[in-house]
């Protein structure tokens, strides 16, 4: 296929570990279809610090990077970094999306905008609530913010660092109605619905973040986690009848959100689908 542009859209993802990553398939694939080409590169660094992630980032534009991904574990790290935040990123205190732009790095979060789409589209435009929450990162700061779109929800956000989910529930205060639990058990007792905003169950790791015993099957369960589609807890609520939504929606949808960013461009959802789809057929299998 042959285009006028001698260049392609450089695009990338920063994180570690990343190899499972469909990002570098759906975003080619968007760009083929809005008739441009991309190239989406992997950076997969493993254990940077502050000053690595800043060299990092101050060497895309003069490498000509038009944006970049950010992914676990370096959401928050790179926030003091930017030029410039969006009122969403600035609002979740973490950034999975980075515009290069005339020289300057703005920072936005798709994640926000993504699950909420993924959500409405996935259980009806206002899924019942309470909602536990596991996981006060990245992911879990997003899904937060997120679920605060959503009028007269509660959320009950349990970390393994209680300190963070305080943070989290402070800086959402006034929009929502946040709980801070001390156990899984406290915030999955009596919940309508169930997120896991951590990297439990991400392969290799077969562990789940809620044990399968507190399941309902009244409940609708979501996965951040993609790699696989079907984590134990996701495959055990589809077994007792639970509603479900993979890490499937989420990736596709900020994806979306995160390609029109870079390129200004609206990517057909079904270009994305399908490249996600070839890109996590193996770990499937």
């Amino acid at each position: 296929m042959a285009h006028g542009h001698a260049r392609p859209v450089l695009l990338g993802l920063i994180g570690s570990p990343i190899a499972h990553s469909a990002s570098p398939a759906m975003h080619e694939a968007a760009a083929e279809a809005v008739g441009l080409r991309a190239h989406y590169q992997l950076i997969d660094v493993a254990g940077a610090d502050a000053a690595q992630l800043r060299t990092l980032l101050s060497s895309l534009a003069p490498i000509g990077f038009s944006g970049v991904n950010v992914t676990f574990p370096y959401k928050e790290a790179v926030l003091p970094l930017l030029d410039d935040l969006s009122p969403g990123a600035r609002a979740v205190g973490a950034v999975n999306t980075i515009v290069v732009r005339d020289g300057r790095l703005t920072g936005h979060n798709t994640d926000m905008t993504g699950f909420s789409r993924a959500l409405r589209q996935a259980f009806g435009p206002g899924p019942e609530g309470p909602v536990a929450l596991i996981g006060a990162g990245g992911v879990g700061k997003a899904v937060a913010a997120a679920l605060a779109g959503f009028p007269g929800l509660e959320v009950r956000l349990v970390d393994a660092d209680p300190a963070k989910a305080a943070s989290v529930a402070a800086a959402l205060d006034g929009t929502i109605s946040v709980r801070v639990c001390r156990s899984v058990e406290e915030a999955v007792e009596g919940a309508r619905g169930l997120v896991n905003g951590t990297p439990v169950g991400m392969l290799p790791d077969r562990g789940t973040p809620v044990p399968l015993r507190l399941l309902r099957p009244e409940m609708w369960v979501a996965d951040a986690v993609y790699s696989p589609l079907w984590t134990p807890l996701l495959a055990e609520a589809a077994r007792i009848g639970a509603r479900t939504m993979t890490g499937r929606e989420l990736a596709i949808h900020q994806a979306l959100d995160a390609f029109a960013l870079f390129t200004g461009r609206e990517a057909p959802a079904s270009a994305m689908e399908r490249a996600f789809d070839r890109a996590v057929a193996p770990l499937a299998a």
